[in-house]
């Protein structure tokens, strides 16, 4: 593909089609959105080798044909149309959204490789540009394979040329994450296009709300402590919650089952199914737009070693003028807290952040607001990010 443009060229490698749901979408359209904002030539491209198993619904489903036709849904509706490929390597290696010739002379015509999540193992055509770049959206993990000199995840970061994580307390004294000396992975907020979630809806709604798994598997080992991914391990920890204060509290939860609808509704908590609004972008919006603002919990992994993980969706909540209030993973050390934003370690630091949001609702709505745009608004973290790279 022979580029007419002068505009430098950005491709996000990433992972829609492996996790088809509203949040992981939005999280990814975003950057592609707040890119193209900022004048960059912008393509989407999936090559990672995941059967989209979430979008078949019999065996026999041709998988890579849903996948194409999913990722061109969501191109044309952020006005992307002809700007993706879906390379379907876990099947038979047909390219979709453009040829394969063309797919890699995009390649060699960009200027940046984005690899969101690290989702995709990169390819030689990925790795002889000399320009990808790492973007990790959940630390912790791959710090302790690191850590353990991993054969395997050395080679896979060895493969990129610039690291950024959302572990905003990453190096900070009090972070616990071993910091890999080799590679020098910069803190960088999750991104929001502000104005897409921005609602004139100034009225006070009545629920704290989040959406998320309520089990998930998995855990590291790290000097000898075990740390757990699942964050009901940590919404345990507050059960209570609810019976304490006259606020409401709902969980738009996945990955449950009825006993835990049922503790969880015994103790004050409303349970619904996130999924069914979680296909929906529109729908995934309004229920956030909805809401009084965010109560939310963070993985015990990212607590315990105050990685400063901080979760896109929160950035959402901000953008639509919503309170957060989140577990404390050591943001507070690079975001402000107090005003809009709340970090929480006990129950009562939760009842003294709700009860400060219900004495002046509209100060915190603001303040949320505000906290979106000058933190994780696309056009305050994105030059910085690119700046570092040389862009």
């Amino acid at each position: 593909m022979s580029s007419t443009s002068l505009r430098p060229r950005i491709i996000m490698l990433g992972m829609m089609t492996r996790i088809p749901v509203a949040g992981a979408i939005w999280g990814a359209v975003q950057y592609l959105i707040g890119l193209q904002r900022l004048g960059y030539d912008v393509y989407y491209v999936e090559a990672h080798a995941r059967t989209p198993t979430m979008l078949m619904e019999r065996d026999d489903d041709d998988s890579s044909e849903l996948a194409a036709k999913f990722i061109d849904r969501i191109m044309r509706r952020f006005d992307l149309a002809d700007k993706w490929a879906f390379h379907a390597l876990h099947d038979d290696g047909r390219c979709f959204g453009m040829t394969e010739l063309q797919l890699r002379e995009l390649y060699r015509s960009a200027d940046l490789l984005i690899n969101y999540h690290g989702g995709t193992e990169p390819l030689p055509e990925h790795t002889e540009t000399g320009k990808l770049l790492y973007l990790e959206t959940d630390p912790v993990e791959l710090e302790i394979e690191l850590y353990h000199n991993l054969p395997q995840s050395i080679a896979f970061v060895e493969s990129h040329n610039s690291f950024f994580t959302w572990g905003l307390n990453y190096g900070q004294p009090d972070c616990g994450v071993p910091v890999p000396s080799r590679f020098a992975f910069k803190p960088s907020c999750p991104v929001v296009v502000e104005d897409i979630w921005r609602t004139s809806d100034a009225a006070a709604p009545g629920v704290f709300t989040t959406i998320g798994n309520w089990r998930q598997p998995g855990q590291v080992e790290f000097e000898g402590e075990i740390y757990t991914w699942s964050k009901h391990h940590e919404f345990l920890k507050v059960l209570e919650l609810p019976s304490g204060t006259g606020q409401r509290f709902e969980l738009a939860l996945s990955s449950y089952d009825d006993n835990d609808r049922k503790l969880l509704e015994d103790h004050g908590w409303k349970v619904c199914q996130a999924m069914d609004f979680s296909t929906d972008l529109n729908a995934y919006r309004r229920y956030i737009q909805s809401s009084r603002g965010e109560f939310t919990v963070a993985k015990d992994q990212n607590v315990r070693l105050r990685s400063g993980w901080f979760s896109e969706r929160s950035a959402q909540y901000l953008a639509a003028g919503r309170p957060v209030i989140t577990q404390d993973t050591g943001f507070g050390n690079v975001l402000p807290t107090g005003r809009g934003l709340f970090a929480f370690s006990t129950i009562d630091d939760i009842l003294a952040a709700v009860d400060a949001i219900n004495s002046d609702y509209e100060l915190h709505r603001r303040a949320a607001s505000e906290l979106a745009r000058e933190y994780f608004n696309y056009d305050v973290v994105l030059p910085r990010m690119l700046a570092e790279v040389g862009l």
